[in-house]
């Protein structure tokens, strides 16, 4: 059942911009974690969680097909302002993964602001999913498992989710045999095989105990 709503955004006050963000990718061995922010006029929200939008959902209950073509559909939608931002494998290997996961939430948060005329200024708001976020560009609240209660959060979720998919699939092409586009950088049992008979490549993240161990059994390469 769907659980998603407009509760938490309606709880704003009148004129203010409501962003949801999430992050995707703070598990796997590889690649970026990825960060979106998802924005909607608040009086138009309804009509999309009623119509277009109504199937949007935390995008871990979602298959990937259907995470994909939800992800179309909010990209398309005239009124929805979103960004997607990243932080590299090698910024989590110098901040760690929660202040990189943080830092990829910032920019997602600046870049959808950005993207917002300000004339006449905007006073903008965050939802984001999970824990505190304190290095948010604006006041925040966090709302855990927001995914599945916030239909901008849930949104936003969804847009994480297939752009970091995506840059796995261009992680495979650049770096052939390890299976990113299967695993998604995931620790599988057909990630760790690749891992130990390939060794890392550029985008794993050596900062991560699998892949700092396949470095030293590899003599430090």
């Amino acid at each position: 059942m769907n659980t998603v709503s407009l509760d938490l955004e309606h709880a704003h006050q009148p004129g203010t911009t409501v962003m949801g963000i999430d992050e995707a990718g703070r598990g796997p061995l590889a690649g970026p974690v990825f960060a979106a922010a998802v924005s909607v006029p608040l009086e138009a929200a309804d009509a999309l969680l009623a119509g277009p939008w109504a199937a949007i959902n935390d995008s871990k209950k979602l298959s990937e097909k259907k995470r994909d073509a939800l992800a179309q559909i909010i990209k398309s939608t005239p009124l929805c302002t979103w960004a997607v931002a990243s932080a590299s494998a090698l910024e989590i290997d110098q901040l760690n993964i929660l202040r990189a996961t943080h830092l990829a939430m910032r920019r997602a948060a600046l870049a959808l602001a950005e993207k917002i005329s300000s004339d006449p200024p905007h006073s903008f708001a965050i939802l984001v999913d999970g824990l505190a976020v304190p290095t948010l560009p604006f006041p925040s609240q966090n709302v855990v498992k927001g995914d599945a209660k916030s239909l901008f959060i849930a949104a936003a979720s969804i847009l994480a989710k297939t752009s970091r998919d995506a840059y796995c699939v261009e992680m495979e092409a650049k770096y052939p045999g390890y299976g990113f586009a299967v695993h998604k950088g995931y620790p599988t049992a057909a990630h760790f095989e690749a891992l130990n008979r390939l060794g890392p490549c550029p985008e794993h993240r050596q900062s991560f105990g699998p892949v700092a161990e396949a470095i030293f059994f590899r003599g430090g390469r």
